[in-house]
This record gives C-alpha cells, structure tokens and sequence, in this order.
C-alpha cells in the first residue's frame, strides 16, 4: 500500500494504489454506452481522474476508511455527468469492499433516476467480469457473493424508508422538488463504516432550494469558510463577472470543452442566446453553469437590487392598486404604486390562509411562516383567503393614501369587487393577456433597469421577481407566463396591473386634445 501524508500532522493519508485502482475501474472494467465511443473502455479525462474519482477513493483517515463522505460535483450539461455518475455506482457495488452494500441512484423523476441506473446496467452488460458476478433487473442489479444491491429510485417513488445505504448517487441535484428523498436517503448511511453521497448537477434557478443549499455550502468549504474534511466540493462554473460570449469563459466553466463537446457547437449555442433574449438563461446555465434567476430572462436580479431604497412619507400620496386574488388558497397580492418624480415606489401587501401555511412553505420552499411573523405575510385564519381582511385591509390603507384606482383581474371580479366599489374605491377590470400585460411588462422592465422602481427590500416581492418567466408572441408583445414560472409571481402581476394604469393616467393626461395645445375653430 502506497501512502503520501500532506504533512506530519495531519489525520488523512493518501492512498495511491487505491486511487489507481478507482480509475482503472473505469478503463478496463467499463465501456461507454452511447455515442461515437459506444463499447470503446471509458478512459477519464484527466479533470474526471484528478479532481473527482482520485480524490473520492484515494484519501483514507487513519483507520484507513474513506476521507470524504458527501461530494457536490457541479459541472454543465454535454461534460459526462451521467456516464461519471453510472461509473462511480458501479464502483461502490462493486469494488468498494462493502459487505452487503446498498448502492441507490436516485432523481427528482422516474424518468431521469433512470438515465444513470440504464447507463450502469448498459456497462454491466458490455462486461464480462461484471457481467458473471451480478445478475441484471429492470430496476436492480444485483451480485450475490456480496449480497450487494444497486437500485434505482425517484423522489415520487412509493417508500423510501428501511435503507441502510452504502453508497447514493443523486443525478440533476437542482431538479427535486423538495428535500424529502435527500434527507431520508443519506439519514439511512449510519450504520455503515465510509458511506459516499454523490450530488451531481447542473446550475439552477431557485435559490431557496436543496441545491443552492448545497452549493452555498460547498462553494464556502472550497474556499475555507467553512471546515468540512469530509466534504468534497467540485464545482466548474463562469464568473458572474465572466463574459459569458467569450471562448475563454468557455473553457473555464466547461471542462469537457474540446473533448465531451466540440468548441463549434458551443459557438452556435451561445450566438443563438445572443439572438434569443429568452434563450440568455438557458445557455448560462445549463452550459456555463451559472445560477440565474428563472428559465427564461426577463428582469436580472442584480438590477432588482439596486432598486432598493426607503419608501419616502407616502401620506396622503396619490397610487394606483393592482390586486391579483390568485386563488382562495394560495396567495393573494395587493400592490400600491406611487408615481413621485421619475419613479414608481411600491408597497405591496400579501394575503395567505393561515391553515396549512407550513405545507405551502414545504411546497414552494420557501420561509411564509417566518414573513408572517415579520409582517411581510398577513395570514388569514382558515384554509382559504378570508377577502374580508383584503377589504378592511384597503379601506385601513385608504385612509392614509390616495387610492385612486384598483386594478383588478376581469375574470376575478367577485363579491369582493362589488363590495370595493360599494366602498367607493374605483374599480378597473385588467386583462391578462397581451393586449392589457404587454405595455406595462416591457416599462417595468425599462423602469427596473433604469433603477426607476423602488421596491425597498420586500423579502416576498423579491422572490417572486426571481420567479417571473415572460412570453413573448410573435409580434413582440411580452406579459408574464404563470404556468412556466418558478414559483408565485401574483405581486408582480399586480405591480404590473398597478403600472398599467399610471400609464393609462399619463397618456390621457398627456393627450394634446386634453391640454389645449390644439385649437378646433
């Protein structure tokens, strides 16, 4: 046994005849599966060998067990991800010396849980020796002489309890819906002398998920804020700061660059997120692996930021409401907008059921407990938005403002409409398509940018911003796209209503016929 010690002190050994035989697992026990390299053995790059599988299976403590218990492998699509994966699975089933081990593949989907357990089984086929030792199921492999187990599970799956896991690979990271298959999975390693969690994933969207938890943490034990010895971070991703159309970017957040993926399509993808505004966030993520703020680029949260300021006195201000009452069940959001000078403050207020608040929260991942108890949520009592409370709340409201107009959601005007108008406010029916979103959607957008909407910080605005994906026609029209964005985005919708009426107020105020600068003799 060879070792290497970093110094005389240290606890950790580097074992290299182990990290060899990791590696020469790959070469000459495995084949690629698909692709121009179909049956040819799977030689590592040499980022795969140094950087992940050396590491992994070289570095021992002192009772010789493995140094790392959790890696969080963060690399773009088109670098190998699911054949590394399918490769490491079969290692820990097969060469990691664990008597009666349990080796899981795991993803947010059936679908994509079993992109790396197809491809393991397809190398297991393609190799005798693996082949004679281990009989093949639709959804398990299996080698008796160990009593050894890899199995394929999705976080839909039925059960996922009664684990004693040895080894866990978790394909595409940034894609499950909660944390549940996570928790339950790697709370099932106790038992076992070096268990390895293997996190592999491209960059998300959602910053308030298991993911960007992960990544968060990683990215601060990579750079020594936080001291995990059994922690191992591999992350290849573009600066925020990068030039995202530079090849030189390129090579630097994609390490499969010129091997795995050919420079040249590269090249026409990026030139096509150039051409395509809605395409931006694709390409950054998925390929330079950088998180954005939603699918398809609308308002980029570096600019939402610098839109934070103290909301000036507003008392007696004239606004214009934009009231978007969503369901009875989920959120509804009421804006104000106060057009002082050149910018639009707002003041938005959000309106939730109180019962069952911390299931929404476990659903959309997101803290509405801890807003409520800030007062940035107001939770109504019961299991549907009492609009009663939205009522009171604008008539409280219109005591200290101006509320010219409400906007309002034509296909939403209900009861609570009629008793608004009964309370004497002005209500305006809003469409939500094209011809009603589009206007405002396109001067928010140039309003955020030239830093002429003040939000001043609201914690539940701000992440429903992140969420907003827009759709655009043919002819150019944008509005927000509900059914693909990322989360609630009901307070944007009604800033977006607010909006929508300042500008109906200044183009009738604006008109020429109106100010008499034109004479009719």
């Amino acid at each position: 046994m060879t070792k290497r010690r970093t110094s005389s002190h240290t606890e950790f050994w580097f074992d290299e005849a182990a990290a060899n035989r990791a590696v020469e697992f790959f070469s000459k026990c495995l084949t690629h599966t698909k692709g121009e390299w179909a049956g040819k053995p799977l030689h590592l790059d040499e980022w795969q060998a140094e950087k992940i599988i050396r590491p992994l299976f070289g570095w021992k403590r002192k009772d010789g067990t493995r140094k790392y218990r959790t890696a969080f492998i963060m690399i773009p699509r088109k670098a190998g991800k699911s054949t590394l994966a399918a490769g490491i699975a079969n290692i820990l089933l097969f060469a990691d010396n664990e008597p009666g081990a349990e080796v899981y593949s795991a993803a947010a989907d059936r679908e994509q849980a079993a992109i790396v357990f197809e491809m393991a089984k397809g190398m297991v086929d393609a190799s005798e020796p693996l082949r004679k030792r281990a009989t093949c199921y639709k959804r398990s492999i299996v080698v008796p002489s160990t009593a050894s187990s890899y199995k394929v599970l999705s976080s839909d799956a039925f059960t996922k309890h009664g684990f004693s896991a040895s080894g866990i690979v978790i394909d595409e990271v940034h894609a499950l819906p909660n944390r549940d298959l996570w928790d339950v999975l790697t709370t099932s390693t106790g038992a076992r002398r070096q268990p390895l969690t293997v996190a592999i994933t491209t960059a998300g969207y959602d910053r308030h998920s298991l993911c960007f938890e992960l990544y968060d943490y990683a990215v601060k034990v990579r750079d020594g804020i936080i001291k995990d010895d059994a922690f191992l971070p591999v992350i290849f991703e573009a600066g925020k700061e990068d030039d995202w159309t530079s090849p030189v970017t390129w090579r630097k957040a994609h390490p499969g660059l010129g091997v795995s993926v050919k420079e040249e399509y590269f090249a026409a993808e990026c030139a096509k997120a150039q051409q395509l505004p809605g395409y931006e966030n694709t390409f950054k993520r998925l390929l330079l692996n950088i998180w954005t703020e939603q699918n398809t680029r609308w308002i980029p949260m570096e600019a939402w930021d610098k839109c934070n300021e103290p909301l000036p006195d507003l008392t007696k201000q004239t606004c214009y409401a934009g009231l978007d009452l969503a369901t009875t069940t989920d959120i509804a959001a009421l804006v104000l907008a106060f057009p002082l000078g050149s910018t639009v403050h707002l003041l938005p207020f959000f309106f939730v059921p109180e019962e069952g608040i911390r299931r929404r929260s476990e659903r959309d991942r997101v803290p509405y407990e801890v807003w409520a108890r800030q007062g940035d949520l107001i939770a109504t009592e019961g299991s549907v938005i009492d609009y009663e409370i939205i009522r009171s709340k604008i008539n409280e409201l219109a005591e200290q403002y101006h509320i010219k107009e409400i906007a309002i959601d034509r296909w939403n005007a209900t009861h609570l409409a009629t008793q608004l108008s009964g309370d004497g406010f002005e209500l305006i029916g809003f469409g939500q398509g094209y011809a009603s979103m589009s206007a405002p959607t396109k001067e928010f957008e140039r309003r955020v940018l030239a830093q002429e909407i003040n939000h001043a910080g609201n914690e539940v605005l701000q992440w429903m911003a992140s969420n907003v994906s827009i759709k655009q026609d043919e002819a150019g029209n944008m509005k927000p796209d509900k059914s693909k964005s990322n989360g609630r985005i009901d307070g944007i919708v009604a800033a977006l209503m607010a909006l929508g009426r300042i500008m109906q107020y200044d183009d009738e105020r604006g008109s020429v016929y109106d100010s008499g600068q034109i004479t009719f003799v």
